[in-house]
């Protein structure tokens, strides 16, 4: 007989963290970069169509807060936005990811015109963005918690990089110490959501199913990647191109 009881908030917070083993931390191109294998173009593609993802956090959030009816819970939501949009006392995570960048060798110009975001990556953070806004809000606040997993991956490069990719200037990694304390606050506050709303065992189901989904989500760009900057087969490489 099949056993439907609902999981503990411990049994349940438990199999949430079990999904960080497809986290993207562990995609080829991601171990090829911790172990300071990535060439100047192949770090600079991913941080130029990773920028495409980091610009549409803020419009994530904000469909969060358009289907959110809970004052309390927008007032806190609401953070994440500025932490990525700035405001009038700090520059906020877009700017600093432009700086990353610029660090890497890449003008402004060609971060924020997205030149070099490719097709697989478009599609996949625009399904995760229409996810956002077609869901309740408590499952797009579930959708988040990849960020369970975030960390460990801003830690090994703040400690790495500056040994494995020396060219890259040091100011440039000033993103990834800002969301060190950043993701912790919003882990919390999006792991209490989840436990206190996905409260049966199909309810729970579903959430890990969230998750799973957003976890496609990061291991589709890292595949995207991989075609264009590893395998050589960026798309429509094996086509005529047009006059």
């Amino acid at each position: 007989m099949t056993d439907t009881r609902a999981w503990t908030p411990e049994e349940f917070e438990a199999r949430l963290r079990a999904l960080g083993s497809l986290y993207h931390i562990h995609h080829p191109y991601h171990t090829r970069m911790h172990a300071g294998e990535l060439s100047r173009e192949q770090i600079q593609g991913w941080v130029a169509n990773r920028f495409y993802y980091q610009i549409s956090i803020p419009r994530k959030d904000a469909a969060v807060l358009a289907n959110c009816p809970d004052r309390e819970v927008r007032r806190r939501w609401i953070q994440r936005i500025v932490d990525h949009d700035g405001d009038e006392h700090a520059e906020g995570g877009i700017e600093a990811w432009i700086r990353l960048g610029m660090a890497c060798g890449l003008s402004r110009e060609q971060i924020v015109s997205q030149e070099l975001v490719l097709p697989g990556v478009r599609f996949a953070v625009d399904a995760y963005i229409n996810f956002a806004r077609s869901s309740s809000w408590q499952e797009a606040a579930c959708s988040s918690l990849t960020e369970l997993f975030a960390p460990t991956i801003h830690r090994q490069r703040i400690d790495n990089w500056p040994d494995r990719y020396p060219w890259i200037e040091a100011d440039g990694l000033q993103y990834f110490r800002n969301r060190l304390s950043q993701a912790h606050r919003d882990v919390q506050h999006g792991l209490a959501i989840t436990l206190e709303h996905f409260r049966t065992r199909e309810q729970q189901e579903h959430a890990l199913s969230i998750l799973r989904f957003k976890l496609d989500v990061l291991w589709s760009l890292c595949d995207a990647l991989w075609m264009a900057y590893v395998e050589g087969k960026p798309p429509y490489f094996c086509c005529e191109r047009p006059a």
